[in-house]
């Protein structure tokens, strides 16, 4: 089945709203929709909604933070979900950033691919119902047992970008979740996925500007750009996959407090590889390239449009 996925909740739409919206996307073709939790609506709750409103959907989570919840906790709420919607869940988890653990939960960022590799060994054997007495490297549990008993436990996805996390994604997650890449950069990053057996599952965040003003288009996608590409983990991925020479007048402006001029050094070639942007159909074919190149599961997130409703129905799948 081909899939094609609407991150929510949608921008400046309150959570209450969403019924008619999540529905009419279900009609057009959306087959998926993929929450998050960074500073707005935690990852659980839209989905625990869309569970209900939308009985056929698929649900995912892009991603829960693996250091701010404790493993009990984590597992209530995995297992919560995973109960509301059988079959239709999965499940995603990263290492988040230090911006979002360490500033502003006051959790040390520490060892996160550890973090996340415990987490995912603790939720497998909680969620299969086993009770769980055991010292993990990064935490210990003594004595928790799920009082849910899952018709279906859901497949656990790891958010990913460098070699280590990717090859820990395809080795003990059920694939990987990408997020600020082209589609070119889609080639390099997933047979390091695939190094841990065949159907492991690719989902990619795409943040789609449907616009074909290509001032607009650059303004607000050098700004959205520059809110990730200057957070480490983001910086050290790009300079990665190679795009260190383009982004190092960026780089380093943006510590100098330059930031006006640190937006203008951001190459107009950068925008273009890591945004989608043009008319409904060059967006539509922009997002195939990512499916060609190895992408399973788009899940599209608008930054910025006139009239969402309309952008929803043009960019749905034909």
């Amino acid at each position: 089945m081909a899939r094609y996925g609407m991150t929510i909740p949608m921008n400046g739409i309150p959570l209450h709203q969403h019924e008619d919206w999540l529905k009419e996307m279900f009609d057009l073709g959306y087959t998926d929709f993929w929450s998050s939790e960074a500073m707005g609506h935690d990852g659980f709750t839209p989905l625990a909604l869309a569970a209900a409103w939308v009985p056929e959907a698929r649900l995912g989570v892009a991603i829960v933070p693996a250091f701010t919840r404790g493993p009990a906790l984590m597992s209530q709420c995995v297992a919560s979900l995973a109960d509301a919607a059988p079959g239709r869940f999965v499940m995603g988890i990263g290492t988040s950033s230090d911006v979002i653990v360490e500033r502003w939960n006051d959790i040390p960022f520490e060892k996160p691919l550890a973090q996340v590799r415990d987490m995912v060994r603790f939720l497998r054997k909680s969620l299969a119902g086993e009770k769980v007495n055991e010292s993990f490297d990064r935490f210990h549990v003594r004595g928790f047992r799920s009082g849910v008993v899952l018709e279906q436990q859901p497949p656990i996805l790891l958010a990913a970008l460098r070699k280590p996390m990717l090859r820990l994604a395809g080795r003990e997650g059920d694939g990987a979740i990408l997020n600020w890449l082209s589609a070119e950069d889609v080639k390099t990053v997933t047979p390091y996925v695939h190094e841990g057996g065949p159907g492991k599952e690719i989902v990619a965040r795409l943040f789609v500007l449907p616009t074909e003003d290509r001032a607009t288009a650059l303004a607000i996608g050098r700004h959205a750009a520059a809110a990730y590409l200057n957070v480490g983990v983001y910086a050290a991925f790009h300079e990665w996959l190679g795009r260190g020479e383009q982004l190092a007048d960026m780089w380093k402006l943006w510590k100098e407090g330059d930031r006006k001029a640190a937006l203008e050094a951001i190459p107009e070639e950068v925008v273009d590889d890591l945004i989608i942007s043009g008319s409904p159909d060059q967006c539509r074919e922009h997002i195939q390239r990512f499916q060609d190149n190895g992408i399973d599961t788009p899940a599209l997130a608008i930054l910025h449009t006139d009239d969402l409703r309309q952008t929803v129905r043009d960019l749905a799948p034909r």
